[in-house]
């Protein structure tokens, strides 16, 4: 029984010393990831936060009415969490009371360095790959996409309209291809460019929101994920083999012509309806798929050839 209680009293003891070593919400606010700003920049050497947003605004009275309609201006502003947030303009922009006695153009950041200032509160999660990802090894940086100060979009900070107008203005190619007869619903707003993509990293290929390929699709198509009784390996393997998820001018998203496509690999001769021997079998340019329906895998105990 004694000891029992000292169990008890051991543990009770474990655990109001945890709660005493637990910071407050606004101090680990303020702790998370916050800079060494002369590392950042030599300038800050032996500045201090001048914590006054009136001096910022002798000089930047211009562009404060638009902050203060941000996100960042307005939690900054009104309801800040954490020292690093109550410095408002120094937050991002780092202690100025050198800049605050001379003025000068020493302490404007590069791409990369604003980066590095949004990652004091913005890490993890979805931005968890972002050191190794593709755009930040383009020299695409936080503000080559985002605009803090200025609210230009009704979601994420972006510096456009929306994502695809966003996103076309780098990648051009694939904007084209959201023009073709055939494509996924982005222009109509049903569907974004993150639904499939993570801008900000991804461990597999192609900043994918999902490990590869076939995990991105089966996010929607969900029906096409199997497993099946009978199996079309190239389904299995990588929905792009027969699909182009940016757009073509074939019907399904297809990469060419339905029976075209399947003779790419299937290329023996002599079937009694191959599309090139016999041109009335292939109805609405269908041709294969007028038989072989379940081209994506079969659950039928007869459809070895995907037939049913």
């Amino acid at each position: 029984m004694k000891r029992k209680s000292g169990y008890i009293i051991v543990l009770s003891l474990l655990f109001i010393s945890m709660l005493l070593s637990i910071p407050s919400r606004g101090q680990e606010k303020s702790d998370k990831g916050e800079l060494d700003w002369a590392k950042l920049n030599a300038g800050f050497k032996g500045a201090t936060f001048v914590r006054n947003t009136k001096s910022c605004l002798e000089c930047h009275d211009d562009v404060h009415g638009k902050y203060m309609e941000t996100a960042h201006g307005r939690a900054f502003g009104l309801n800040p969490k954490g020292s690093l947030e109550a410095a408002n303009c120094e937050a991002c922009h780092g202690p100025r009371s050198k800049h605050a006695e001379e003025p000068d153009q020493s302490l404007k950041f590069s791409v990369e360095q604003y980066s590095a200032v949004c990652m004091q509160c913005h890490q993890g999660g979805e931005r968890m790959h972002w050191k190794t990802s593709l755009h930040k090894t383009a020299e695409v940086g936080c503000v080559s996409c985002h605009t803090v100060m200025e609210k230009k979009s009704q979601s994420a900070l972006l510096a456009k309209t929306n994502q695809l107008e966003l996103c076309s203005s780098c990648h051009k190619d694939v904007a084209a291809k959201m023009s073709r007869n055939s494509r996924h619903p982005v222009k109509e707003g049903k569907v974004d460019c993150s639904s499939c993509h993570n801008p900000h990293g991804a461990p597999g290929s192609g900043m994918l929101v999902k490990g590869n390929v076939n995990e991105t699709c089966y996010s929607c198509h969900q029906e096409k994920r199997g497993p099946f009784l009978w199996e079309h390996a190239p389904a299995r393997e990588n929905c792009m083999t027969c699909h182009d998820p940016h757009g073509t001018n074939n019907k399904s998203l297809l990469v060419t012509q339905s029976a075209t496509l399947c003779i790419s690999c299937h290329q023996y001769g002599g079937h009694v309806n191959e599309y090139r021997y016999n041109r009335v079998s292939t109805p609405n340019g269908n041709g294969c798929v007028n038989c072989h329906i379940s081209v994506h895998g079969s659950n039928h105990p007869s459809g070895t050839k995907l037939t049913r």
